[in-house]
């Protein structure tokens, strides 16, 4: 450990993002790849069961002590309302009704952003784009932490009190790093999701709506389900800025955990990244990659050569100038 260097900076790189040039080269041997392209057409059904399931949650919970809401907040509203952000990623890339249907796709999201209690699917939207465009880029790419957050949170009590804030810092961070005008969608998705929380506090009181919210930001933050925002494109090895994983969790957060795949095929949902790794195996298999995000975790807070610095960033032209 002594013989460790603790990161100051970024990792910074002066070539293009891996995934588009990897693209090409799997879609030229590997044509068939482009079927696998288009509409989940079971997605909109999970996500559905499952707000419906969360909206029964809170009626179970409304006569509860409060040790009790704040329990199952963390062991199960939390997953779920975590696995819906991670459905709102996919239906971000239009998976869940194509790309012909790209409002209904939006005004899903909303609808699935219910149980989380407080308004994110369309400024996820508005920002998840440039994470694809401009993996990386310096202050276009809002994913990647502020220099403040590289330099303070850097010791394991400080790294660990990040990951409970991790919700806070990405919520804050755009406003920061990347400020945007307010789209007239973000305004819907505030005006609903406040709407429906009222009307939960007036059916079933206080409780139900804390359960939503704190399971929000109980599970985003330190959580197991939550390895994957470090697992996904913080630098475990020199050279590589993207990470898939390939445990067992993938089954309840949409195949997130196959990371490296998604970013080359964004427009692939989620319950068909698996063929993809399947197909153009020779292009992943010698990939460093996670099994576990628990071990993920606890290498981000106990390593010392990781931390909120362990990004690769670049410098990158916005697309109308290039």
């Amino acid at each position: 450990m002594g013989n460790r260097v603790v990161r100051e900076d970024f990792e910074w790189v002066y070539t293009e993002q891996p995934h588009t040039q990897r693209r090409k080269e799997i879609l030229a041997k590997y044509p068939e790849i482009k079927t696998l392209m288009g509409p989940d057409p079971h997605l909109k059904w999970i996500v559905s069961g499952m707000v419906f399931m969360q909206l029964l949650a809170c009626y179970l919970v409304k006569d509860l002590p409060w040790k009790w809401i704040f329990f199952w907040a963390y062991v199960f509203g939390g997953c779920i309302n975590h696995s819906l952000t991670l459905a709102i990623h996919d239906i971000s890339h239009n998976v869940a009704f194509g790309n012909k249907q790209a409002r209904w796709n939006r005004w899903f999201a909303v609808f699935a952003n219910l149980p989380i209690g407080i308004p994110y699917s369309a400024s996820f939207k508005k920002y998840h784009i440039d994470h694809h465009r401009y993996l990386g880029g310096d202050s276009l790419d809002v994913d990647i932490p502020t220099d403040f957050e590289g330099w303070f949170f850097c010791t394991p009590l400080r790294k660990l009190l990040w990951l409970f804030l991790q919700p806070l810092f990405y919520s804050l961070r755009p406003l920061y790093v990347n400020p945007k005008a307010i789209t007239r969608m973000e305004i819907f998705n505030a005006l609903i999701q406040f709407s429906i929380d009222l009307i939960i506090y007036c059916l079933w009181g206080l409780k139900p709506v804390i359960y939503l919210i704190a399971g929000t930001i109980l599970c985003l933050g330190f959580h197991p389900i939550s390895g994957h925002f470090i697992a996904e494109h913080y630098m475990f090895l020199k050279g590589y800025e993207t990470y898939s994983y390939y445990g067992p969790l993938n089954w309840l957060t949409f195949n997130v955990g196959y990371h490296m795949e998604h970013h080359d095929f964004p427009s692939i949902p989620g319950c068909r990244l698996p063929m993809v790794k399947k197909i153009a195996a020779e292009y992943y298999d010698n990939l460093p990659h996670h099994q576990s995000w628990i071990r993920v975790l606890w290498d981000f807070v106990f390593d010392d050569t990781i931390g909120p610095y362990s990004r690769v960033k670049r410098l990158c032209k916005l697309a109308e100038e290039s």
